[in-house]
C-alpha cells in the first residue's frame, strides 16, 4: 500500500524539482501542494470546530444542571451532537492524512538518496543512525510544532476555546510527535514535517477568511456559560495534589449515612451556620409538637446545628459541601425539603431526579420584594413560599400571572419569626431612654452606598446636635475595602471628637443599633429589621438601588423595598443629605407619633406577629402529613390519626383539622 502511495506522491514531487532543481524547495513546494488538495478537508474540519465551539454553551449549562452524573452529562451531550451534527474524531482526520503521506514519502526520499546524487547526503540522515548534524532537524521539528501550537491557540476557533489543560495536552502531543519524527526519520521527511507544522498555520488563517467563525459563535454566550461553570468549580477549594483534605473522610460519612435514612420526612438545607436563625421557629415548634427527626444538611462544618443535635437525637445534622450537596440533592428522598436559598431548579441546586412529589418549601431571610433584590425566576420551582405577610403573597401571585407560571405556590402568611425574637428581646431588655440620642449609620456595601457617595456631607449634618453619631459600616465593605475604610475613618473623623462621632468595625462586640433611637441607612434591609422591632424611624438615603433583577419593572408594581422607605422613614436623595439633620430633630421631637405609625405600618406588612415560628412549624408539620393522607384509602380517620401517632409524627390540632379538610387537595 504505501508502494502505491508513494508512486502518487512521486507524481507530485518530481516536477517539483524539475521545476526548482533542488530537493528542499521540492520538499516546500510539495508540501504547499498537499495543503492547497486537502484544503476541502481544512474547511469541513473548521466548520467542525466551529460547530463544536457553538454547543459549547449548551455544553456547559449541562455540565451545571447535571453536575457529579456524568453518565447523564454523556448521554445529553451526545444527543447534542447528533442534533447538531458534529463529529468528534473529525479532527484527527487531518493528523492522519500527514502521517500517511509521511510513511510515503519514505520511498520518495529513499528514491532520491540512494542513487547518491550530489546535494542529497543530508537529505537522507537520520540523527540515531548518522549523527553529526542531523540532530537539528529535531529540534527545528519540535520548535515548528511549538510555533503551530502557539498559533492554534490564539485563531483556531475550537482550540483557543479549549480549557489550558486542553491545550497543553494538544500541543504537547503534537510536539512530541514532532520529536519523535525529527530523532528516528530521515531529514528529508522531518523537513516535509516542518513545513507541514508551518504551512498549517496559514492554511487555517485562510480557513478563518473563508468561513468566518464570528458569524456562527456567539462569544457573549459563550463567555457567560464558561462563568457558570466556573462558578460551579470555585465552590470547592483548590487543593494541591498531595494535599490532604481533612474534611473529605467526614464528609463522606455524612452523606453516605443521610442515604441510609429512610422515610425522611423534612429535610433542611442550608449554606451556613448563619442560616438557621431563619429555620429556628419551625425546628422548634417540630421538635415540641411532634416526634418527626429533623434531617439538616449544611455547607458548614462548624455549624451550629452540630452542637445542637448533642443534646436532641432528634437533630440529625449531615455535613456536604456546595459541589456534592448538588449531587444529594438531585438524588433526594423526603416529603418535605426546606431551604432559604433561591434559584431553586434554575442554577446548582435541582429538584430531585428521584422523586417528583418532594414538597420543596422557601423559608425568606426578609420581608420585602421578591422581584427587586431576588433574582427574576429565582422562586418559580418551589411549591411553596412561606410569605412574611399578604405583600409578599399578592407579588408572588402577580409574577404567576406576569410570566405565565404553570405552577401555582401555596403561599401561607406565615409572618417572620426573626423578628418576633427580636421584639422579644426589644421588650425583655425594658431599655432606658439613652443619656443621649443614638444615631447609626449602618450602609449597604454595594457599589456607591453612603461611604462612598455623601458620608463626608451626611456627618457634617449630624454634628454639633449633641447626639452619638455611630458610623457602623457592612463587614463585607471592611473586608473588601479597608485601605479606603481606614482612610474614611482619618477624614472624617476630624470633624468631631470621638465621645460625639465613632467608627464601630469591631464585630466581636454589640451593635449600636441595639441602643439607637435613629438608624440612617440606604438600601440595607436592616432598617426595617429595626424600624418593626424598636418602633423608631429611620432616614433612607436615594444611593443607586440595590437591584439583581433589572425586570423588576414587568410586574407594575412597586416593590415594598421602595414603597415601606416613606412608611418607616423619610428619603433624601445623596445631594440633599444637608437636611438630615433637621429631619432627625423632627423625628426624635415626635417619638410617640412614629411609634404608633410604625405599629400599624408593622401590622399591615407582618402575619402572625409574635407567632412566626409556630406558624411556620405548623404549616410544614402539616406539610408532612398530607404526604401520609394516601393511608386514607386503608384506614378510617381515626385509625389515621393512630397510625400517624405510632409512626412518630404526631399531629397536633389544628395540623389534624387541615388534613381532615382537605389540606391534601389545597397542597395539589
Amino acid at each position: 500500500m504505501f508502494e502505491a502511495l508513494a508512486s502518487v506522491l512521486n507524481l507530485i514531487m518530481q516536477p517539483c524539482y524539475q521545476l526548482t532543481g533542488n530537493w528542499w524547495v521540492s520538499i516546500f513546494l510539495f508540501t504547499v501542494i498537499c495543503k492547497i488538495i486537502l484544503m476541502p478537508l481544512s474547511l469541513w474540519c473548521q466548520k467542525n470546530s466551529i460547530v463544536m465551539v457553538t454547543v459549547m454553551p449548551a455544553i456547559n449549562r449541562l455540565k451545571v444542571q447535571y453536575y457529579g452524573d456524568k453518565e447523564t452529562i454523556g448521554e445529553k451531550q451526545s444527543e447534542l451532537f447528533k442534533e447538531k451534527k458534529y463529529h468528534p474524531m473529525l479532527s484527527l482526520v487531518p493528523l492522519a492524512v500527514q502521517v500517511l503521506i509521511l510513511f510515503g514519502l519514505v520511498d520518495v526520499i529513499h528514491g532520491v538518496t540512494d542513487g547518491g546524487a550530489p546535494g542529497t547526503e543530508f537529505l537522507g540522515m537520520v540523527p540515531t543512525v548518522d549523527g553529526g548534524l542531523s540532530w537539528i532537524m529535531p529540534v527545528l521539528a519540535g520548535l515548528s510544532a511549538v510555533a503551530l501550537g502557539f498559533a492554534q491557540n490564539a485563531i483556531n476557533p475550537l482550540q483557543k476555546e479549549q480549557t489550558s489543560a486542553e491545550k497543553n495536552f494538544t500541543n504537547g502531543l503534537s510536539i512530541a510527535l514532532s520529536l519523535v519524527l525529527g530523532v528516528f526519520v530521515a531529514a528529508g521527511m522531518a523537513f516535509y514535517w516542518i513545513c507541514s507544522n508551518l504551512t498549517a498555520i496559514l492554511v487555517q488563517v485562510l480557513c478563518n477568511l473563508i468561513v468566518k467563525p464570528a458569524k456562527y459563535i456567539d462569544y457573549d454566550d459563550l463567555e457567560e456559560s464558561r462563568k457558570e461553570v466556573e462558578a460551579l468549580e470555585s465552590l470547592v477549594e483548590k487543593k494541591k495534589w498531595w494535599q490532604k483534605d481533612p474534611l473529605s473522610k467526614r464528609e463522606k460519612a455524612d452523606y453516605e449515612r443521610f442515604f441510609n435514612v429512610v422515610n425522611k420526612h423534612i429535610v433542611y438545607y442550608t449554606e451556613g451556620s448563619n442560616y438557621y436563625r431563619f429555620f429556628q421557629g419551625g425546628i422548634e415548634y417540630l421538635l415540641a409538637h411532634s416526634n418527626v427527626a429533623i434531617h439538616y444538611v449544611t455547607n458548614d462544618p462548624d455549624d451550629i446545628i452540630f452542637d445542637m443535635a448533642k443534646d436532641n437525637p432528634r437533630i440529625q445534622p449531615y455535613f456536604v459541601r456546595e459541589k456534592k450537596a448538588i449531587t444529594l440533592m438531585m438524588k433526594m428522598d423526603a416529603d418535605v425539603v426546606v431551604t432559604t436559598q433561591d434559584d431553586l431548579d434554575n442554577y446548582y441546586i435541582k429538584r430531585s431526579r428521584m422523586r417528583k412529589d418532594i414538597e420543596y418549601v422557601y423559608e425568606p431571610h426578609h420581608m420585602t420584594s421578591f422581584y427587586l433584590t431576588g433574582w427574576k425566576h429565582g422562586y418559580d420551582n418551589y411549591d411553596t413560599i412561606l410569605c412574611t405577610g399578604h405583600h409578599q403573597a399578592e407579588e408572588l401571585r402577580l409574577g404567576e400571572k406576569v410570566y405565565g407560571l404553570a405552577r401555582k405556590k401555596n403561599l401561607p402568611l406565615i409572618g417572620y419569626d426573626m423578628l418576633d425574637r427580636s421584639i422579644a428581646r426589644e421588650e425583655a431588655a425594658d431599655r432606658q431612654p439613652n443619656e443621649r440620642p443614638v444615631v447609626v449609620i449602618g450602609p449597604s456595601w454595594q457599589e456607591d452606598n453612603i461611604l462612598d457617595s455623601c458620608i463626608d456631607e451626611l456627618a457634617g449634618a449630624l454634628v454639633g446636635h449633641g447626639w452619638r453619631i455611630v458610623v457602623r459600616p457592612h463587614p463585607e465593605y471592611v473586608k473588601r475595602y479597608r485601605p479606603r475604610w481606614d482612610a474614611l475613618k482619618t477624614r472624617v473623623g476630624q470633624l468631631a471628637g470621638p465621645e460625639e462621632l465613632v467608627f464601630e468595625d469591631d464585630y466581636s462586640k454589640p451593635s449600636s443599633a441595639n441602643i439607637a433611637d435613629i438608624m440612617i441607612t440606604d438600601w440595607s434591609t436592616i432598617s426595617f429589621d429595626f424600624c418593626f422591632s424598636k418602633l423608631k424611624p429611620a432616614v433612607y438615603i436615594n444611593t443607586p438601588m440595590k437591584v439583581n433583577n433589572p425586570d423588576w419593572r414587568e410586574l407594575g408594581e412597586t416593590p415594598t423595598d421602595i414603597t415601606l422607605r416613606d412608611q418607616t422613614g423619610v428619603s433624601f436623595a445623596p445631594e440633599d443629605v444637608a437636611q438630615v439633620g433637621a429631619t432627625i430633630e423632627h423625628m426624635l421631637a415626635n417619638t410617640d407619633e412614629w411609634t404608633e405609625r410604625l405599629r400599624a405600618v408593622r401590622a399591615d406588612h407582618i402575619a402572625n406577629l409574635g407567632h412566626g415560628g409556630e406558624a411556620a412549624g405548623e404549616y410544614l408539620l402539616s406539610a408532612i402529613l398530607r404526604h401520609q393522607v394516601p393511608i386514607r384509602e386503608k384506614y378510617n380517620m381515626s385509625k389515621y390519626e393512630k397510625k400517624l401517632e405510632k409512626s412518630g409524627l404526631g399531629m397536633p390540632k389544628s395540623a389534624a383539622a387541615a388534613v381532615a379538610e382537605g389540606g391534601a387537595a389545597d397542597a395539589q
